[in-house]
């Protein structure tokens, strides 16, 4: 799943090299996956209204009840 999200991340952006998932787990059995991308990139990864992002939650989602797991996806501001 991470794989997923790093693929649909590369596809969006401009800056390839500065895409970062990072997989941990989260309280309840969850597994939380972080998303990073260059500042410049942020809009691309978000969307109007948060469209994109949205629709790879729902992607990740689809995903992870193929595999009866629970994962959520964050998009983190960079610094």
């Amino acid at each position: 799943m991470k794989e997923l999200i790093e693929y649909i991340a590369r596809s969006l952006v401009d800056e390839v090299d500065k895409v970062e998932v990072s997989q941990s787990p989260a309280p309840g059995g969850v597994t939380r996956l972080e998303l990073r991308v260059a500042r410049d990139d942020m809009g691309r990864v978000i969307g109007k209204g948060g469209r994109v992002a949205n629709a790879m939650r729902v992607l990740l989602k689809v995903a992870a009840a193929r595999e009866e797991k629970q994962v959520s996806l964050d998009v983190i501001e960079p610094r």
